[in-house]
C-alpha cells in the first residue's frame, strides 16, 4: 500500500447504502422473474452458453485478482476485479433478461447425476444470493481505499464469489442435454 491512497469512508457509506439498494433490487427481480414473463418479442434462449462465458470470465479475472494482490500489484488487482464485477454485472442482467423472457428449462437427466445438478444448483443459487450485498461492500471498501477492511472483507468473500462464479457454468453443462 503506497501513500497515493487516501481513505475515503465517506465515500465507501455511500457506495455501502448503493450496495444494499441494488442488493434488494436484484433479490426481487430475481424471486419474481421465474412467475413473471414478459414478450419482447425476441428468442433469447441463445443466453445459457452466454451466463456460462460470463460466469467464466469473472472466474478468471477472481483468480488473477487474487494472484495480482498476493504478488502486491494493486494497480493489476483493481483492473482484474473491474473485469470481474464487469463479467458479474453482465451476467445478471442477462440472466434475468433470460428468465423474465424464456420459460425454464428442467433438468431431465437421472440417477445420481440428477443429484449432482441439483447440489451445484442449490449451493450455487443460495451462496449467489447471500454474497451480493458482501460482495458489493467488499468493493466499496476496496475503491475507498479502506484497505483493511477490505482485505478481512475480502478474505470471505473471494472463496464465495469464485464458487459461484466456477458453479455457474458446470450448471450450464450438466444442463446442456436438457436445451431444447
Amino acid at each position: 500500500m503506497t501513500n497515493n491512497y487516501i481513505p475515503n469512508p465517506g465515500l465507501e457509506k455511500k457506495l455501502n447504502i448503493i450496495s444494499v439498494v441494488v442488493s434488494i433490487v436484484v433479490l426481487i427481480l430475481v424471486g419474481v422473474m421465474r412467475q413473471v414473463k414478459i414478450n419482447l418479442g425476441i428468442n433469447f434462449s441463445f443466453l445459457p452458453p452466454v451466463h456460462a462465458l460470463l460466469n467464466t470470465g469473472a472466474a478468471i479475472s477472481l483468480v488473477m485478482a487474487y494472484n495480482h494482490i498476493r504478488n502486491k500489484n494493486i494497480e493489476a488487482h483493481k483492473k482484474a476485479i473491474f473485469a470481474a464485477m464487469t463479467f458479474s454485472a453482465l451476467f445478471l442482467v442477462c440472466y434475468v433478461l433470460y428468465h423474465f423472457t424464456t420459460e425454464e428449462t428442467r433438468y431431465c437427466g437421472e440417477g445420481a447425476m440428477r443429484g449432482v445438478y441439483f447440489f451445484f444448483l442449490i449451493s450455487h443459487i443460495v451462496l449467489a444470493a447471500i454474497s451480493l450485498p458482501f460482495i458489493l461492500i467488499t468493493f466499496s471498501r476496496g475503491i475507498s481505499y479502506q484497505f483493511e477492511k477490505h482485505k478481512k472483507m475480502a478474505r470471505f468473500v473471494f472463496p464465495v464469489w469464485l464458487y459461484v462464479a466456477v458453479t455457474g457454468p458446470i450448471c450450464y453443462l450438466l444442463l446442456y442435454p436438457c436445451y431444447s
